[in-house]
């Protein structure tokens, strides 16, 4: 290894190439800052390379299985439904090589000096790379700390790679498993469950809360139950973990539930009980940066920390682990270093759990809402009443807006049914533009198309809705 003596100057450092780090780079590329960005593993970091899109891509595929599997009522016959798991990751790992080969060229492009290596700091404003084949030096007026997050291990039950597993490994068994058991039901659980369930295998999820979701208004948790065991998942509520015994490449799971101790085996164990911060390996003492007693950093709504010119953005910051949260404080960390006058703002960061149906929320709960002092409207409308989603075959869902009775702003959109990604991004807009709940309800929406449910249920909160039954107000 050649440890260099020289050191590099430069404006702004990122470390982490991710969602958050390399938009961050790229935007402070933009605003005339050298840049250099340095990632100890793979560009895009877990979202491309081993999350948001290489699962996206497992439930696209294993969702058109089920689909063909349910078209013989449309009058389309398709016999033998087989999966060749080894092509399914191939066509995967493909989009994710395209993706990551694009982010490469905007990197390229816009002047961002990427760096391969772990990063250590040696003193403020000093970094040192270990790149395998050489040391480099760094000293930076500014530093982004986007390195993002990690699964989190059951104590008593660490990961081996082969049975016990993370959702890395999910994502690239070589077979499917014969009984997967999923720890958590939050949305990774759900996610890899419902893929695999789809794909063959025999799913059960175990959660400790006796509620799914307990987060989410409960008329899409409701819903997102019975289409779980529609599709033959088996949900153990109020389930707590105790202990594991391996034999025979068997996983053997003892849990309590309701007081009684019980036995699950599968060939799978799929550990999703949340992420924890990465930044233990940073020696963040080193320039002064203390976490809290998660190993979060705190930041102020520019993403500075209590030390000047250094930003924290992303998973590493209190709050939703989302791939375009990082992103958009990635742009907000860049921009205020360019000074520009940006801050970043919590209220209407859409979040969506790719289950089937989709659960899509942006905005404040009706809990949440009622317990900050607004007297709260809410309208209501299901997506059976659609003529699109009957013809999609999928009518299982419901549109839910809540609005300030006082003032008719709207304050949440929350949605499970098909599509509901995408029609999150109406709901979103509203809650982030402080829009009246009439205008979405004076909004003419295309028929017959799923957007028209964000329509009714905004009329529903006055009580007029046309498309489900309302009973007469006297005038």
């Amino acid at each position: 290894m050649v440890v260099g003596d020289f050191t590099q100057s430069v404006e702004t450092v990122v470390i982490g190439a991710g969602p958050g780090g390399y938009v961050a780079a790229i935007r402070a590329a933009q605003l005339g800052q050298e840049v250099v960005l340095i990632e100890k593993q793979l560009l895009g970091g877990v979202c491309l390379n081993w999350g948001c899109i290489p699962s996206k891509a497992m439930i696209e595929a294993s969702g058109l299985k089920h689909q063909i599997a349910k078209a013989a009522q449309m009058g389309i016959i398709v016999n033998d439904i087989s999966v060749d798991l080894s092509k399914l990751h191939q066509w995967k790992d493909g989009l994710v090589d395209r993706l990551r080969g694009g982010v490469k060229t905007l990197l390229e492009k816009n002047g961002v000096d990427l760096v391969y290596g772990k990063a250590a700091f040696t003193e403020p404003g000093k970094i040192l790379v270990d790149t395998k084949e050489a040391l480099q030096r760094f000293e930076y007026k500014n530093l982004i700390l986007a390195t993002g997050s990690t699964p989190v291990e059951i104590p008593g039950m660490p990961f081996d790679h082969k049975i016990i597993i993370d959702s890395t490994d999910a994502l690239a068994l070589k077979q499917i498993p014969e009984h997967l058991i999923v720890i958590g039901a939050g949305s990774v659980g759900i996610e890899m469950g419902t893929i695999y369930r789809k794909l063959g295998a025999e799913v059960t999820i175990l959660e400790l809360s006796e509620t799914l979701l307990p987060s989410v208004e409960p008329e899409l948790s409701q819903v997102l139950a019975r289409t779980l065991k529609k599709i033959g998942i088996k949900l153990l509520l109020g389930a707590k973990f105790e202990s594991v015994d391996i034999k025979n490449k068997l996983a053997k799971i003892l849990y309590t539930e309701k007081g009684e101790q019980k036995n699950l085996a599968g060939d799978k164990v799929l550990v999703a009980v949340g992420r924890t911060p990465n930044t233990s390996e940073l020696d963040l003492e080193r320039i002064g940066l203390e976490t809290d007693e998660r190993s979060f950093i705190e930041v102020n709504e520019k993403m500075q920390t209590s030390v000047e010119g250094v930003y924290a953005i992303g998973d590493i910051v209190k709050g939703m682990m989302l791939a375009h949260r990082a992103s958009h404080m990635g742009k907000i960390a860049a921009e205020v270093i360019g000074g520009k006058a940006a801050a970043f703002d919590n209220l209407a960061i859409p979040g969506v759990i790719f289950s089937d149906p989709e659960i899509a929320t942006a905005g404040l709960t009706q809990a949440e809402a009622e317990d900050q002092g607004y007297k709260v409207k809410v309208g209501l409308f299901p997506f059976r009443a659609l003529g699109r989603a009957m013809t999609l075959g999928e009518v299982d869902g419901v549109n839910k807006i809540i609005s300030d009775a006082e003032t008719g702003a709207v304050l949440g959109v929350h949605i499970i049914g098909p599509h509901a990604s995408d029609l999150i991004a109406e709901g979103a807009l509203a809650v982030e533009s402080g829009s009246h709940v009439d205008d979405l309800a004076l909004t003419i929406h295309a028929h017959p198309t799923l957007p028209e449910g964000i329509g009714e249920a905004a009329d529903d909160v006055e009580h007029k809705a046309i498309h489900i039954f309302n009973p007469p107000v006297k005038q």
